[in-house]
């Protein structure tokens, strides 16, 4: 119970600094911090889709590039051929992922273990290619530019991401919401019918759970969220690119994810907060960067396996049964 509390306190209290970031942060930094902020909102999004699969079912995929980069294709084409507008470019991004997921996870999840990684990077791979390939409609390496499209009209009131302060509210709202629906979903039956299914496939079987139907689901959620995260990407940067399909962006992610706490709800977050805060500060001043990333992610696995957030958790479990004796 302490634990619980405690952790809760910690939540409400990040979120209440990342409410009052956009007026902080310009008070004691530089405002390009902001933009770092959102990029981990939205990058943590991304991992979070990572670890829903393989925190909660099991199933460790090297190949969510591929919806993101359907996410980011999804509102450019959305915007730049299609005329679709903000939200219908988003929700052909969310929506073009997740049929995606659905396709590519129809055959995946039949495997199992390191099978089932290597096909999630062969599907990325394929796709990647077939961008690079169709470069009049995804521009290839080059990618696809637009200009910042409004998010609501109505009168004299227009809200669009041009001004930073409401993308970045607008981005947080929607990373906000999908952490929630997150926590609810693995604390519902189907989230309990995934983690037996992670914990042991046969015997779920036994007790009558459809085990390919649970996997699919999750497979094609985790498609889903990974896509909002291309799309909120794309949206941010007013362009996308076929390099962001490419499965070194995956590896990123799940390295991300399983050093936060894989299986747990905020180490997607603090894994993804704590290495690109790490890869822009250190970058600064040294570009070998990647080698201070590389032994941190070294010692969190050596001293932390269970990632960051189970380290905390564990260290707070222990204190709380001191405390009892």
């Amino acid at each position: 119970m302490k634990l619980l509390m405690v952790n809760k306190t910690l939540t409400h209290l990040l979120f209440a600094s990342l409410l009052a970031a956009p007026w902080v942060i310009p008070v004691i930094g530089d405002a390009f911090w902001m933009s770092i902020l959102t990029e981990i909102l939205i990058w943590s999004c991304f991992a979070a889709s990572i670890n829903f699969l393989f925190g909660y079912v099991g199933l460790l995929s090297f190949g969510q590039a591929l919806y993101f980069g359907f996410g980011m294709y999804g509102v450019a084409l959305g915007l730049t051929m299609l005329g679709l507008g903000f939200w219908g470019s988003f929700l052909l991004g969310v929506s073009s992922a997740g049929l995606m997921a659905l396709i590519t996870g129809a055959l995946a999840v039949r495997l199992t273990w390191h099978y089932f990684a290597i096909i999630t990077v062969v599907f990325s791979l394929i796709f990647y290619f077939i961008a690079l390939t169709i470069k009049p409609i995804t521009g290839g390496d080059d990618g696809i530019n637009f200009a910042a499209p409004e998010i609501i009209k109505l009168g004299d009131l227009t809200l669009t991401i041009s001004n930073p302060t409401t993308q970045y509210f607008f981005i947080l709202a929607v990373v906000a919401l999908l952490f929630f629906i997150f926590k609810r979903l693995v604390s519902s039956p189907l989230g309990k019918s995934l983690m037996a299914v992670r914990d042991n496939e046969t015997r779920a079987a036994l007790i009558g759970l459809n085990v390919y139907r649970l996997k699919l689901t999750a497979f094609v959620i985790s498609g889903i969220f990974a896509g909002i995260s291309g799309a909120l990407f794309a949206l941010f940067g007013r362009y996308a690119s076929v390099s962001y399909m490419f499965y070194h962006v995956s590896g990123e992610g799940v390295v991300w994810a399983i050093l936060g706490g894989a299986g747990t709800l905020a180490g997607p977050f603090i894994g993804t907060a704590l290495f690109i805060l790490i890869r822009e500060v250190i970058s600064s001043y040294w570009q070998h960067y990647a080698l201070i990333v590389g032994a941190v992610a070294i010692l969190v696995v050596i001293y932390a396996p269970k990632g960051i957030v189970g380290m905390w958790n564990q260290i707070l479990l222990k204190k709380s049964e001191g405390d009892k004796k």
